[in-house]
Parts: C-alpha cells; structure tokens; sequence
C-alpha cells in the first residue's frame, strides 16, 4: 500500500480575502502580510525533505508555494505541479461579492442570516448545496461536484507519487477545512482555517488521515 505524507498549507492572505469578499476560483495578489503568511511557513517547514510541490492553478496559491519552498535548502530539487482539482469551491455569481452579503442570500432559504448560523445548523457540505441552489446561473458547484473535483485530485496526486513520498500542497481555507470536516471531524472546530496554517495528512491509497489542523506554530525538525 502506498503512503505519502502531505503538509497542506492554505494561501497567505490576499486583497480579497482582507476586504471580506467572496474568494474561490476568482484571483487576487497577496498583500504584505500574505507574503509573511507564506514566509511563516516557508520557515516552519524549510527542514522538510519534500519530494514535490502542488498548489492549485490560482495565481494566491503558486505564489505562497513560490515563498514556502525558497525557504527550503533543497528547493532546488523540488518539482512543482499545479493541479486545478486543488482549488477553492466556485461560489459562482457570487465571486467577488461581500462575503456577509452572500451568505444573508443564501441563508434566507432556510430563514439563517449569517455564515456561522448556516454552517452551525446545516455543516459545510449541505451549505454548499444551498449556495449552489441560491446562484441565479447555476455556476456555484454544490456538494457533490465539488467533491468529485477533489477527489481526482487526490487521485492524482496518489497516481504522480510513490510510496513514502512528502509532498507540500498550497490550497485553500475552504478546501482544507473540507478535507478534515469530512475525514476527521473532531478537529474542525469551527474556526477558519488561518492563512499560511498548515495541515499534515496521511493519504492512502483508500484513506486520508489528519495529523494536526490548522497550526501556525508549527515548526518540523
């Protein structure tokens, strides 16, 4: 059975991200303390030996990849990939939106008017078929396309590795916060997952694990 182990590690912050707007397969630059996000972690995991690199194809997530492995002596050995199964879930019409406006939107089908009475009430999954339903043109992916994107990532990955393989993942807060809601829900608290925190997984070639969640004190020796 193959084992590789996986420090994922969500985009330092963007522009988007410090005016509250709705961020997922739109883009926006990193501000200066995204770059410092990215740098934390770059400096956290600059003594891991990783085998290869991958972030999704957003411009926020090969750029903090860009800033965690210049921190790493070995950097130049490290090959990176870009797999768009790894990016944040499409909010469709509502990319670029105020964020606390989407979800009043969204929650009025079920009479929540906020993102953490929404989550609380109905859990990630479930929410991202009320967005999904709530988009006038039908973009936003709902539950289970979402999953089925990532899961081919995840398949690809398995595919592109060999046994006993590290590898560094720069992807989303949403997209990581998923993964461990699915796989080890005892460790989403609720909280959001911080810029630049890291996640450590075991993927199987049936199975993922998680490690830690959301650390940003962190440090590998």
């Amino acid at each position: 059975m193959k084992t590789i182990t996986a420090y994922f590690v969500r985009h330092g912050q963007t522009m988007m991200n410090r005016y509250n707007k709705v961020q997922g397969w739109i883009d926006s630059p990193l501000t200066k303390k995204g770059i410092a996000d990215a740098n934390r972690a770059g400096k956290q995991l600059k003594a891991v030996n990783f085998t290869a690199a991958y972030s999704s194809d957003s411009g926020r997530a090969i750029e903090t990849a860009h800033h965690i492995l210049k921190a790493n002596p070995n950097n130049m050995n490290i090959i990176s990939y870009q797999f768009p199964e790894f990016r944040e879930q499409c909010h469709g019409y509502f990319e670029g939106n105020d964020l606390n406006q989407m979800w009043q939107f969204v929650g009025e089908q079920v009479a929540l008017t906020s993102e953490s009475a929404v989550l609380g009430k109905y859990g990630l999954e479930k929410a991202r078929d009320l967005i999904h339903k709530a988009d006038l043109y039908g973009d936003a992916e709902n539950n289970r396309m979402f999953w089925d994107r990532l899961d081919r990532g995840f398949n690809k990955l398995r595919a592109n590795s060999s046994d006993g393989d590290v590898v560094l993942v720069v992807s989303h807060g949403m997209t990581i916060r998923s993964i461990v809601d699915r796989y080890a829900p005892e460790l989403d608290k609720g909280a959001a997952t911080i810029n630049g925190s890291i996640t450590k997984l075991t993927i199987t070639d049936d199975n993922i694990e998680i490690e830690f969640f959301n650390r940003i004190d962190y440090t590998a020796e």
